[in-house]
């Protein structure tokens, strides 16, 4: 292969991620990348929601929103609290806020 410029090309290399930092981002953009779950990730940057209200804000069923929300806990997406037999899930920390923001903005643009 041709470099016509190496300091370009070396700079670029030295800012690319290692490798398991890769396949982490790259599976958690594929987990974010399903709407049903953009929208319960965005229905909870405004605070902590339960199943069933997160069931109303979605119009899916409650147990299609656990089935999500399980997958967005395994990918440190969500976290949850409970208070007697209810569970309160949100999102995670601000990263994940911020990733969310992001996109709908750039998407907005």
């Amino acid at each position: 292969m041709t470099t016509i410029h190496p300091a370009a090309v070396q700079r670029a290399l030295d800012a690319l991620p290692d490798e398991r930092c890769v396949n982490e981002a790259t599976a958690l953009l594929k987990v974010i990348a399903d709407p049903t779950r953009l929208r319960l990730l965005s229905a909870l940057k405004t605070g902590d929601l339960c199943v069933c209200d997160l069931a109303v804000v979605t119009g899916i069923s409650e147990s299609a929103v656990s089935h999500q929300l399980r997958l967005l806990r395994a990918h440190r997406l969500v976290t949850f609290r409970k208070e007697g037999r209810v569970v309160y899930y949100r999102l995670l920390d601000k990263h994940v806020t911020t990733l969310i923001a992001s996109a709908l903005d750039h998407a907005r643009e």
